[in-house]
């Protein structure tokens, strides 16, 4: 290939042979295959999404699990940029429910934010209160602004355990009361058969 050549298709049909190649032997040896990808704009497309993946459409067809990954927003620390808040949606999945979304923190220090992510869990199950830009644990504050309360929960590890281990709790936790409510007894008496 001269740069001015043409090879319109050619990663696509390469990627279908080679994932037809590939698909019998990954499943013969139980693992699991991870692709990355990224997007590129369709041109002239009026309706529907304009962003597509290279590499045609095989990759889609093949794949169990797709996920979309995006960066939202900067996560700042004066001027400097510390990391990114993400989040993950499930555009495809084979073996559990799809289109699930996940937003957490992914700083460039550390990597996902534990803190981030007690905070997020926290505020969901109402656990951590939020009330202006300050956030509380009872009667704990936190910190003035997301950051600043992170660093209050990475300098006061016992008080960022106690909200995991809450976190923890409200997940597993089994209300048996709500289920017995509903399961009623299904047994037949000697008359009903």
């Amino acid at each position: 290939g001269e740069m001015g050549d043409s090879h319109v298709g050619l990663q696509a049909r390469l990627m279908s042979q080679a994932l037809r190649k590939l698909t019998g032997a990954i499943s013969n040896s139980n693992t699991s295959v991870i692709f990355t990808n990224q997007l590129r704009e369709k041109i002239g497309v009026m309706f529907g999404n304009p962003e597509t993946t290279a590499g045609g459409k095989a990759l889609k067809f093949y794949a169990s699990v797709r996920l979309d990954i995006r960066r939202i927003d900067s996560i700042k620390q004066g001027t400097d940029v510390m990391g990114s808040r993400t989040r993950v949606k499930v555009v495809k999945n084979k073996v559990a429910p799809p289109f699930r979304v996940a937003e957490f923190d992914i700083m460039y220090s550390e990597g996902i934010s534990r803190e981030g992510g007690l905070i997020d869990l926290g505020l969901e199950m109402g656990l951590v209160k939020k009330s202006g830009a300050w956030f509380n644990v009872g009667d704990i504050r936190l910190g003035q602004g997301r950051e600043n309360a992170k660093d209050f929960l990475r300098q006061n590890s016992d008080v960022a355990s106690a909200i995991e281990e809450q976190i923890r709790g409200n997940i597993t936790s089994f209300n048996v009361a709500e289920i017995d409510g509903v399961v009623e007894d299904d047994t037949l008496d000697d008359d009903e058969v």
